[in-house]
Order: structure tokens, then sequence, then C-alpha cells
């Protein structure tokens, strides 16, 4: 490995966001490269742009000169060294990037899609459409589940609910049945709370739920309370999920093995980057769990191609955006599923358009 470098780009988003817990108006993506002879590597976390200073005095020196094709050793190693920093959170992210990179880099010195060089354990990769934000009126609701829905034909979509910490039920429920006459029956509902409500109103709403033909309930309580996540999930019929936040494999282990999901979710820009993912979903395939990919759809895909008990990918709103305005080569979901390695092209098969993200650049 010759060299690692990192930037953050700053990109608006199209309207004001915000779900059950919090706001925001723009998003952050932090990029990785890892060169080594003639091929770049990239990857990539979402977050605050400080992981740009980890990457670079934290991350970089110690993955520089490391040989290529061993990325567990250097994820390892990274793991290691970032002890005392303090794990969780934004550095992670940074790690998780910086293991990205790494796996592109190597699929790319051997001229090799990173799917195949992972191993395809599947054809393609089911995803679902994922915003339906809570700062939405129902106009600008409709319009998205209808893109989903009907113009590309994706049979799944997730909305947010639990809004203002779950005191706006009626809302929640309102938009709920809103989006379940806009898709129809024939398209699956699911709703993400992001851990808004308490035990005893994620029970009643997830009963209400239940009515509307919601089949994934998303953190319904905050996903730190896997006794409250698992009392929901006794409760309720529709599926209990979480694991967004999980930063190392014992988050995963705990929350699988404790009986507080019916799917595990990881995201790859956080867990420790495709690495730690695929450990992720072998736990979770040990206790008889589907996995599925929290947002950052272009940096999953081929990830999830080599998963076997991967249920689906989300769709993610502003991660499709961002990937789509700062990448080529980025994926159809039209028809309900992505087929990563499709294009023959190695790594990731993507490029950085560097002329467009220059005007977004933060740091």
């Amino acid at each position: 490995m010759e060299e690692i470098s990192a930037e953050a780009y700053t990109v608006p988003t199209d309207a004001p966001e915000g779900d059950a817990t919090l706001a925001w108006q723009s998003t952050t993506l932090v990029l990785v490269r890892a060169r080594s002879g003639p091929a770049t590597g990239i990857g990539w976390t979402y977050g605050a742009g400080a992981a740009v200073t980890v990457v670079r005095d934290l991350l970089a020196p110690l993955v520089t000169g490391h040989p290529a094709d061993d990325v567990p050793g250097a994820n390892a190693a990274m793991a290691r060294a970032v002890r005392n920093a303090g794990r969780p959170g934004l550095v992670a992210g940074a790690l998780s990037a910086v293991d990205i990179a790494l796996w592109d880099l190597k699929a790319r010195l051997h001229d090799l899609p990173l799917v195949t060089l992972l191993g395809a354990a599947r054809p393609d990769v089911p995803v679902y459409g994922s915003g339906g934000f809570t700062p939405y009126d129902d106009t600008r609701l409709t319009e998205q589940l209808r893109h989903w829905a009907e113009k590309q034909a994706i049979g799944r979509v997730k909305i947010k609910i639990g809004e203002e910490w779950g005191r706006r039920v009626a809302r929640d429920l309102h938009r709920v049945r809103l989006a379940r006459s806009v898709v129809g029956d024939d398209c699956e509902l699911y709703v993400d709370a992001n851990g808004g409500y308490d035990v005893k109103g994620a029970i009643r709403v997830g009963r209400a739920l239940a009515d509307e033909g919601v089949t994934w309930f998303e953190e319904p309580v905050t996903s730190d309370d896997l006794a409250g996540l698992r009392l929901v999930r006794e409760q309720v019929p529709v599926a209990v999920t979480a694991g967004e936040y999980g930063y190392d494999l014992g988050y995963f282990q705990r929350m699988a093995a404790s009986g507080a999901v019916d799917c595990l979710q990881a995201d790859v820009t956080r867990c420790g980057g495709i690495t730690v993912w695929l450990k992720a979903a072998a736990v979770a395939e040990s206790l008889h769990l589907d996995v599925s990919a929290h947002c950052a759809p272009h940096v999953h895909a081929h990830a999830c191609a080599a998963a076997p008990n991967l249920r689906h990918l989300e769709w993610f709103h502003d991660h499709v955006a961002i990937e789509e305005l700062l990448f080529e080569g980025t994926l159809d979901p039209a028809g309900g599923s992505v087929v990563p390695g499709a294009s023959g092209l190695p790594g990731l098969g993507l490029r950085f358009r560097e002329e467009v993200a220059e005007r977004y650049r933060s740091g």
C-alpha cells in the first residue's frame, strides 16, 4: 500500500429532511482513496468531516506499506490501533471507509469485480425504496412513493414515523395509511421509527401498523434497549429490526443472540467495512436470521451479493442522490433489484467524478 488519502464532500438535500429524532439539510460523504502501483481503490462513509483527520493522522500511517492483498490483516491492525481513540462512531466510520477502499483496490489490482473476488451467493440483490421523511407533506410523500413503486417497479418501500419522539402518533398513522393507499396492497410497506417511541408506545403503534399490512418495524425503540426491542417483538406481529448503529462485531452478536430482532441490520460504512459486514452476516446466519444492509447502496451491493442470508439492501433517497451525483457507473434498481458486477468493471465498478465533486468539497 503506497498511499491513503481522504477528503470530505457536503451535499445539500433536495428538501429539508428528518425522522423521529433528528433533522438535517445536508449530508457529508468522506471519501478514502487507497493507491498501490497503477490502481486506486475508493471507499466512503457518511458522517462528520472530522473523519478525514482520523484517516490522515491515525489510519493512513498504519496501513501504508501493508500488502494490498491482505485486507483482513489491515482491518485487524486498524481495530487494535483505535482502542484509545474510541472505536464507536466517528472513528469506526473512518476505519470502515479505509477498509472499503482496500477491498476496492484489491479487486482492481486483480482486474475483477468485487463481487467476483468475494464470491457471489446470489445473482442479484433485492432493494427497497427508503425515504418518506417526516417533514414531507402528503404531496411530496406521494410523489416519492410513486417513483419507487410505479416508475422503478420496486416492490418494497419504507417511510419514517415516530415524529417528535413519538408524540404525533395520529400523523404517523395517517402517513402510513396514505402510503398504503399509494403503493397498493401488493407492495411491501415498511416503517422506521429511529428509536422515537417508548416501549408501550411502540407496542400500541405496532399493533396499528399490522392492520395496515406493515411488515417491517425498524427501531421502534432505541437500539440501545435490547430488552425493550425484544418486548416489542414479542407483543406485535410486525417484524422488528435494528442494528444500523453497530460499530463492531460484538454488537451484532449481542443483538442477534438476544432475540431482540427478526432481521439484523448492518451498515458497512460504520461497522468496520466489508471485512466486518460479512462477519456480521455470518453471525446472523448462525442464529437463523437474515441480514439487511443499511443505506450507502453502492458500497453495500457487492458484499450483499456475497451473503447467502441477505434479505435486502436499503435504496436510501439521500445516499442514492449523492452517489448518482458523485460517481459514474451507479446501479439501476428498476424491477426491485440490482446486479453488482454486471458491467464487468473491476472493484466497485465506479469512477469518482472529480469535476462534479469539487464544488462540494468541505475538507
